[in-house]
């Protein structure tokens, strides 16, 4: 079914494949009902269980339909970004039609269900594929190398840090190693500072073994590096902070709550209420949720499937309207159960680095996050470090795709360094690839080669700049 002899690839290296790209995106399991509850403060306890069970299964549906229909490594769960935008809106609309914010989260669900019933249209007539081929090639080049650099950011940057009685979060990159003397970092973390050396200890420690275990062939590198560091934070939380991580576990709950999303989320559609903030801005913010979906979800697929050596020499990828169309599931799904916009994880590329290569590497994460409904305790004691360990590498590996950009074209290169340097900074893939189409279509009709560019590519180019500077 999964045609390991054609990708190279075997069960093992799959199985592998699909627990390493689990376990570097585990944290959305808790973080998304964090993020769409306000840790459980809108809407209480029974909101949060309802958005968890969600999240668990829009993730498992969506990713298990890209295992099945496109046979792909690609992974989904609810985006980020796209869940804090979703946050926002549906506390604006608890404050025009001081609803409470359950029911402004249902009434906000209607821009998922509506956002999900369009691409699914649109990627089975082929307009999404149309999209993806529209972007020139020297840019879908340099999307994978973009992301990589997005990778690094955030595991250097801001995928591990800590709190302490001084405030915080402090980071490893910006306070760390950005503090002129380890004094100077140490004042200012107070109480916080064993840890956050053992946040930077556990990162680089995971990160080299699995430099060294790749270095010699291992493909699990990537999975062993992470349980690594993970042991060797929690032996250092027991012994350097007097703290056993395995105490949570003692008074964890186990049993999923379905009551919950059944009372609360599940088919909970509110589109009275959802209209009742006016035609116009309603259709505003689900044209800006599919905007920054569409492209988010389109540089992820192009990027990790160029690592994997998916692509052919025009840049495209087999089976991309199956990918597009399981990844429109996913969002219809989570419109459904109770969550924000469900889309391909960036984090694929971890399983791709670690061999994945067909679709089990995608059953064997959506059946985890199946699991996650029982075993969340367990899932919620890997370290944000050693996650960081696999996101630095992976970033590092991708970047090498840069060789596939021809540097003496600067109408490949300029679209491309601006792109390495916007999803950085921005953290949107999409935002990204939308500047770079505007460089690059600046670029040619000021040159005198307008014709160069696509129709599509023109249009596409226009959307991205009425979203960034026409105000609302």
């Amino acid at each position: 079914m999964f045609k390991f002899k054609e990708y190279g690839s075997d069960v093992r290296t799959e199985i592998v494949a699909g627990l390493t790209t689990f376990m570097t995106m585990s944290y959305i399991v808790a973080l998304n009902p964090n993020i769409l509850t306000n840790f459980g403060a809108d809407g209480g306890q029974p909101l949060w269980n309802a958005v968890f069970m969600a999240t668990c299964l829009a993730s498992a549906i969506g990713t298990i339909c890209m295992a099945f229909y496109a046979d792909k490594p690609f992974v989904m769960a609810p985006g980020m970004g796209l869940n804090s935008f979703f946050a926002v809106v549906v506390a604006n609309i608890a404050i025009l039609t001081g609803l409470s914010y359950t029911d402004s989260f249902q009434s906000a669900l209607c821009i998922i269900l509506i956002e999900g019933i369009l691409f699914i249209v649109l990627s089975l007539i082929r307009v999404r594929e149309k999209i993806v081929e529209a972007i020139p090639l020297g840019i879908r080049m340099g999307i994978g190398p973009a992301i990589g650099l997005m990778l690094m950011n955030i595991g250097f940057g801001s995928n591990a840090g800590i709190y302490s009685s001084n405030g915080g979060p402090f980071y490893v990159m910006r306070d760390f190693f950005g503090a002129m003397t380890p004094k100077i970092i140490k004042d200012a973390s107070g109480d916080g500072y064993s840890q956050l050396v053992m946040y930077v200890v556990t990162m680089f420690v995971g990160l080299f073994i699995i430099i060294l275990l790749d270095l010699k062939g291992k493909k699990s590198a990537v999975l062993i590096g992470m349980i690594s560091a993970s042991v060797l934070y929690w032996i250092g939380e027991i012994v350097v902070l007097h703290n056993n991580p395995f105490l949570a576990l003692k008074d964890a709950h186990w049993a999923p709550p379905f009551k919950d999303m059944v009372e609360l989320t599940l088919f909970k559609f509110d589109f009275r209420d959802f209209f009742s903030i006016g035609l116009f801005t309603a259709i505003t913010l689900i044209i800006t949720f599919c905007m920054i979906d569409m492209f988010d979800t389109i540089g992820t697929l192009v990027g990790a499937a160029s690592r994997a050596d998916m692509l052919d020499e025009e840049g495209r990828m087999p089976k991309m309207k199956e990918a597009l169309t399981s990844d429109a599931v996913g969002t219809i799904c989570g419109s459904l159960t109770g969550t924000s916009t469900v889309t391909t994880f960036v984090e694929s590329a971890t399983g791709v680095e670690a061999g994945g290569r067909s679709g089990l590497t995608a059953l064997t994460a959506g059946i985890m996050f199946l699991l996650c409904m029982f075993i969340s305790p367990i899932v919620a004691l890997i370290p944000a470090p050693a996650t960081s360990s696999a996101l630095i590498y992976v970033g590092i590996i991708m970047l090498m795709g840069l060789k596939n950009i021809d540097l003496e074209d600067k109408f490949d290169v300029v679209p491309c360094m601006i792109m390495l340097i916007t999803m950085p900074i921005s953290g949107s893939i999409g935002h990204g690839i939308g500047l770079g189409l505007i460089t690059y279509t600046v670029m040619k009709v000021f040159t005198g080669k307008a014709k160069d560019v696509s129709i599509l590519c023109y249009i596409i180019s226009l959307l991205f700049l009425i979203k960034f500077f026409v105000v609302v």
